[in-house]
C-alpha cells in the first residue's frame, strides 16, 4: 500500500529581519559566505580540515567510511579527548587562563585555570586507575553541576573508559536503568547537591539505585553539602580521601576516533531510554568546529552555557567543545531564581560573561518574572546571545534580544539533538541575517531537508519532515547494544532513502531559512488540517498578557481533535485573574481572538486553560503528553522526570473541576 503524503500546514508569518551589524563582522571567525559552497563542493575535505583543529597521535588513513546507515569518521586515526580539552593547551600560553569559573548556588566560587584542571583530572584518572577502572569500562556519573563533574567526565576520557553521566536531578530508578543499561563498572556520586537552598539527596538516591545494579562494584563520592551520608565498606569511597597522596599527571589512554568517548540516555516513545553513542574524533570535530564558528569565540571571552552536564548540550557545549577550543568556560550550580530572580544577570555581571547560551523555557520564565530583574545588572559585557532546546517563540527572541542583548547582540537560535552531537542549523552571526523564531540555515557540511512521507522534497513554505542526507562527524554511531533500534528509529522512517529521521517538523521558507515546528508527534490534526504547536504558541505568546503557552490535540468526535491551550500569564495579569479585576472569560476570550488575528481561525483554541505553572522536565521541556492525559480525562502517566510531580496533579484536578 502507498504511503499518503502528509505534509504539516504552517501559517504564522513572520518579517522581521535583522542583519549582522559591519563591526562583529569585521571580527568574526567566519567572515565569508564561501565557506557554504566550499563544504557542500566536497564535505570530506572540508571536515578533514577542521579535524586538524585537533592534535591527532596518528592521522587517519580515510575521512569517512560510510555504509548506511554506519558511519566510521578519521578511520584509524588515533587521539585523546581529554589531552584535547587539557593538555595540548599547557603548552601555550593558557596555561594561567581561566578554563572553568564554578559558582555554587550557596554562593562559593572557584576558578581553575587550564594548569590546575590538569592537576585535578589527572589526580581524578588515577583514582579511578586505582578502583580498578581500565580502557573499555564504563563509568556512571550522577553528580550535581559542579566542577567535579566535568572533571570526572574528562578523567574518564583520559583513561578510555567511556562515561554515561545520569543528570542529577533524575530518580533512583532512572539512575538504576541507565547503570543497568550501560553495564557500569563504577559509580561517581556526591552527597547531595544544591537547589533553591535545599539539598538533593544524591547519594541517598544513589544507594536506592544501587540495589538492583549488579555491575557496579565501586562507588566514588564527592563531598558537596557535608552532610552525614551512609558509607558501604568496601564499595564506597569518599573521593577527598583518597585523592590524598595521589600522583598528579600520567599519560592519556590512546584512543581510536571511533572508540567510545560516552553514553547518552535520552527518552524513546517505548518508554525505554535510548543509549546513544558517541564516538571520540568524529565527535570532538564536530563540536570544537562548531563552538569556533557558532558562538565567535575568542581567546578573551568568558562563555557561559547554562545547560546541566546531564544533557547532551553540556556535553558537547560546557565542557568538550569549549575546553577543546581553550575556551573560559562557566559552570553554575543553581535555579536562575535562588535566591532571587536575577542570579543569572548577577553571575554575568560578576564574571564579565561575554558569550551566554540558554533555553526558550528559561527565556520566558526571564520574562514571566519581569524586565526589572536584568535591568538591575549590568549586563554590558554580552556580546553575542544565544538559544537551544527547542523552537524560540518570536516574542521570546524580541524579548531577549532587547532586554538582555540591548538590541546590540547578535542571537544563534540553534537547533541540534543528543543524537546529533554538535549543532546542525544556525546563523554564523558575522554573515547570517537572522529572522526571530527561525533557527535559519544548516551549518557549512551539513545537508538538511524537508520531505514528506515519501522522501520527496516538499514546496518553499510547506511544512514538512525534517532530515539529514549526509553523514556528519558528531553523530551517533548507534544506540548502545541495540543497532536494530538504532536503524529501525533513525534511518528506517522514510522507505527507500537513506535519511536520518529528526522527529522534527519544519518548514523552510522563500529565503532558504528552517523554521523548526517541533515534534511531529505534538502535531495537532483539526477536520483534517495538520497544524504545528510551535506556531500556536507562538501566537499566544506574541500577546503581551502572555509568558508561557502549550498547545496539545484532545480527541474531538467530528474534527477528529480539537486545540487546548494551557496559558502561563506573566505576574501581573495573573495577579488580575487571581483577584478578580479581570475574569477568565475575558482573558480567554481575548487571547482566542488573538490566535485568530495572528493565523488563522483554523488555529482558533477550542479551549484555554489558564495555570500559574506548566508540567516540565527538569531539563525545562514541556511535557505535553501530560497535558493530552489532563485534557482526554485519562490517568496521568509517567510523572517521575518532571522537576515538580504536583504541579500536574493541581492541574488534573483544576482542569476536572472546569476551572479554565
Amino acid at each position: 500500500m502507498a504511503v499518503k503524503k502528509e505534509t504539516i500546514e504552517t501559517l504564522l508569518e513572520e518579517s522581521r529581519i535583522f542583519h549582522p551589524d559591519e563591526q562583529f563582522t569585521r571580527q568574526a571567525n567566519v567572515k565569508n559566505r564561501d565557506i557554504y559552497a566550499e563544504a557542500r563542493a566536497n564535505p570530506r575535505i572540508f571536515w578533514a580540515m577542521q579535524a586538524e583543529r585537533l592534535d591527532w597521535y596518528r592521522k587517519w588513513d580515510q575521512v569517512l567510511d560510510w555504509e548506511p546507515p554506519f558511519a566510521k569518521w578519521f578511520v584509524n586515526g588515533k587521539l585523546n579527548a581529554c589531552y584535547n580539552c587539557v593538555d595540548r593547551h599547557l603548552n601555550t600560553w593558557r596555561k594561567n587562563k581561566a578554563a572553568i569559573i564554578f559558582e555554587g548556588e550557596p554562593g562559593d566560587s572557584r576558578i581553575l585555570t587550564y594548569w590546575d584542571l590538569w592537576r585535578e583530572v589527572t589526580q581524578f584518572a588515577n583514582v579511578l586507575r586505582m578502583l580498578g577502572v581500565r580502557k573499555g569500562d564504563r563509568v556512571a556519573i550522577y553528580l550535581p553541576m559542579i566542577a567535579e563533574a566535568a572533571i570526572a567526565m574528562l578523567a574518564c576520557a583520559r583513561i578510555g573508559a567511556p562515561h554515561s553521566v545520569v543528570f542529577g536531578g533524575f530518580s533512583a530508578e532512572a539512575l538504576r536503568d541507565r547503570i543497568n543499561d550501560a553495564g557500569a563498572k563504577l559509580l561517581i556520586t556526591a552527597d547531595g547537591g544544591w537547589r533553591r537552598g535545599k539539598i538533593v539527596p544524591l547519594k541517598r538516591n544513589a544507594d536506592a539505585a544501587l540495589t538492583e545494579c549488579p555491575s557496579v562494584d565501586k562507588v566514588l563520592v564527592v563531598k558537596r553539602t557535608g552532610q552525614e551520608v551512609p558509607m558501604q565498606d568496601g564499595r564506597d569511597y569518599w573521593y577527598d580521601n583518597l585523592v590524598v597522596g595521589v600522583t598528579v599527571g600520567g599519560p592519556c589512554e590512546e584512543m581510536d576516533s571511533e572508540d567510545m568517548l560516552f553514553i547518552l540516555y535520552t527518552s524513546g516513545t517505548t518508554g525505554k531510554p535510548k543509549g546513544v553513542v558517541h564516538t571520540t574524533g568524529g565527535y570532538l570535530t564536530g563540536v570544537s568546529t562548531t563552538h569556533h564558528m557558532v558562538f565567535d569565540i575568542k581567546d578573551r571571552d568568558v562563555y557561559w552555557c547554562t545547560a546541566d552536564v546531564g544533557w547532551v548540550t553540556g556535553h558537547s557545549y560546557v565542557v568538550y567543545g569549549p575546553l577543546a577550543n581553550g575556551a573560559t568556560t562557566v559552570i553554575y550550580e543553581g535555579a536562575p531564581d535562588f535566591p532571587e530572580f536575577d542570579r543569572f544577570w548577577a553571575i554575568i555581571e560578576r564574571y564579565g560573561v561575554n558569550v551566554f547560551y540558554t533555553a526558550p523555557t528559561a527565556i520566558r520564565a526571564f520574562m514571566k518574572w519581569g524586565e526589572e530583574w536584568p535591568a538591575r545588572r549590568d549586563l554590558s559585557s554580552l556580546r553575542l546571545l544565544g538559544t537551544v532546546g527547542e523552537p524560540i517563540n518570536p516574542e521570546a527572541w524580541i524579548w531577549y534580544h532587547k532586554h538582555i542583548g540591548s538590541e546590540r547582540c547578535p542571537i544563534v537560535d540553534t537547533w541540534w539533538q543528543t543524537e546529533t552531537g554538535m549543532i546542525m542549523i544556525s546563523a554564523l552571526p558575522g554573515i547570517i541575517s537572522t529572522k526571530p523564531g527561525s533557527a535559519s540555515v544548516p551549518l557549512p557540511g551539513v545537508e538538511i531537508d524537508v520531505v514528506d512521507k515519501e522522501g520527496n522534497s516538499v514546496m518553499l513554505g510547506k511544512g514538512g519532515f525534517l532530515v539529514i542526507k549526509e553523514p556528519w562527524p558528531a553523530m551517533l554511531r548507534t544506540i548502545y547494544g541495540d543497532n536494530e533500534r538504532y536503524v529501525r528509529e533513525y534511518w528506517g522512517k522514510i522507505p527507500g532513502h537513506t535519511l536520518y529521521f529528526s522527529g522534527d517538523g519544519a518548514r523552510r521558507d522563500y529565503h532558504n531559512y528552517f523554521w523548526i515546528l517541533g515534534r511531529v508527534d505534538d502535531v495537532i490534526n483539526v477536520a483534517g488540517h495538520r497544524l504545528s504547536t510551535m506556531e500556536i504558541e507562538s501566537a499566544l505568546v506574541d500577546h503581551p498578557w502572555v509568558a508561557e503557552s502549550a498547545a496539545i490535540g484532545k480527541a474531538h468526535d467530528l474534527k477528529g481533535q480539537a486545540i487546548s491551550v494551557f496559558v502561563t500569564l506573566k505576574g501581573k495579569y495573573f495577579k488580575e485573574l487571581k483577584d478578580g479585576s479581570k475574569t477568565r472569560a475575558e482573558f480567554t476570550s481575548e487571547l482566542k481572538a488573538h490566535v485568530v488575528k495572528k493565523i488563522g481561525a483554523i488555529a482558533r483554541p477550542d479551549d484555554i486553560f489558564l495555570t500559574a505553572e506548566l508540567p516540565k522536565t527538569r531539563s525545562g521541556k514541556i511535557m505535553r503528553r501530560l497535558l493530552r492525559d489532563i485534557a482526554e480525562g485519562r490517568a496521568l502517566g509517567d510523572t517521575t522526570t518532571l522537576a515538580d510531580p504536583a504541579v500536574c496533579r493541581e492541574l488534573k484536578e483544576k482542569y476536572e473541576s472546569k476551572e479554565s
